[in-house]
């Protein structure tokens, strides 16, 4: 739920990690405002991008408010945006988690009466605050959820990769196509739809690829175990994806667009050679191994397609626990001002998003080297700073 875009400090620029944590904010007091203190829960990572999309196409001018002390900010003020920017994430988020859980309530993955009912009721309350919080932007929520919906079909009988991860294209189009209807630019319609739709995919691919090996042995359903897809192949697609949001935002007009580039260019590079060097661990170019040297504890991964297997076995984490403890290490201020702290979802270890150390780590965003990140731009022409 809270996404592959995690910017590092190291790698943006003072004035772009202000910008990004205005926008991030101003969506989380969006959502309190409007939806109530639990509603924050559903914050998402990814749907900053939205906000950070309109902002770049009608400029700060009027759209920021001084909010104050804050504790998730480690009690400090800050300038967070306002307006059709933050309340179109706001309700992007929403519509995002109440499909989250409707998946996890299709897969089974909750389980016991209570605990059903209680996600359902969640799911139905934060469709129900989306849709109507969309519908004030012209926001069509019931076609983006319908678009999401059709991902357990897709499964049923998949036949390729593309096939599989086409409803969330679908969904992310959506939501990037409307910041321009918010930003009132007609012209960037059919850019940043494409833009939204690989960014959609290199999101989705991810997905499977962190999670494959908890969903082996889990026995659940993952595209690259179902479609024998190679760590190469699949490499190759979010790479192709990657360079194909690069030129559909050229196609783009921005007023500023240099945090959206950081963000949808270098960030999202970054979180493919991340997952990828870390949580999908591809062998390298070696001869598969047979059937009989992999582990026990799950179905065989198909030979031939490289994936090497985990250290360890992964256990398995209960969504609803896994909200719940986001909101304990939220209300402790563990997510801003911690050193380290654990992601109750996944159990990694991460570094503190605001704390007043200086930034001198890159903590969970996996900087190559020695967090030597002054190099982040080489090879790229953009003026966006970091």
């Amino acid at each position: 739920m809270f996404g592959i875009i995690r910017p590092c400090r190291n790698r943006l620029s003072e004035e772009l990690r202000l910008a990004w944590l205005a926008h991030l904010c101003g969506m989380c007091l969006s959502l309190r405002d409007r939806h109530g203190q639990l509603s924050r829960l559903v914050t998402n990572f990814d749907a900053v991008v939205v906000s950070a999309l309109v902002e770049a196409q009608t400029g700060t001018d009027g759209r920021r408010r001084e909010a104050g002390p804050c504790a998730l900010r480690g009690m400090r003020s800050a300038s967070v945006a306002v307006g059709g920017s933050a309340e179109l994430a706001a309700s992007v988020s929403l519509l995002l988690a109440s499909a989250k859980i409707d998946d996890h309530l299709v897969d089974g993955d909750i389980a016991g009466a209570v605990r059903t009912r209680a996600a359902r009721a969640a799911a139905g309350r934060w469709s129900r605050a989306g849709r109507a919080s969309g519908a004030a932007l012209g926001l069509d929520g019931e076609l983006l959820l319908a678009a999401v919906a059709d991902q357990a079909d897709v499964e049923a009988a998949p036949r390729s990769i593309l096939e599989v991860t086409a409803p969330t294209e679908t969904a992310t189009a959506l939501a990037f196509r409307h910041t321009a209807v918010v930003a009132e630019q007609p012209g960037n319609i059919e850019a940043l739809a494409e833009a939204g739709r690989l960014f959609g995919r290199v999101a989705h691919l991810l997905d499977a690829v962190e999670d494959l090996h908890a969903d082996r042995a889990l026995r659940a359903w993952n595209p690259i175990l179902a479609l024998g897809i190679s760590p190469h192949e699949l490499r190759r697609l979010c790479d192709d994806a990657a360079l194909g949001i690069r030129l559909a935002l050229r196609d783009a007009t921005f007023a500023d667009g240099r945090l959206v580039h950081a963000l949808l260019v270098h960030e999202v590079t970054a979180a493919i050679d991340r997952t990828f060097a870390t949580a999908g661990r591809p062998a390298p170019l070696t001869p598969p191994p047979s059937p009989d040297q992999q582990p026990p504890g799950g179905p065989p991964i198909p030979p031939g397609t490289g994936w090497e297997a985990p250290p360890e076995t992964p256990k398995q984490r209960n969504p609803v626990l896994g909200c719940l403890g986001w909101l304990v290490v939220c209300g402790t201020c563990q997510a801003c001002c911690a050193g380290e702290f654990t992601d109750p979802c996944s159990g990694r270890k991460r570094a503190g998003l605001c704390r007043g150390d200086g930034g001198s780590s890159c903590g969970d965003c996996w900087c190559p080297g020695d967090c030597d990140c002054d190099c982040c731009c080489d090879g790229c022409d953009c003026d966006c700073g970091c």
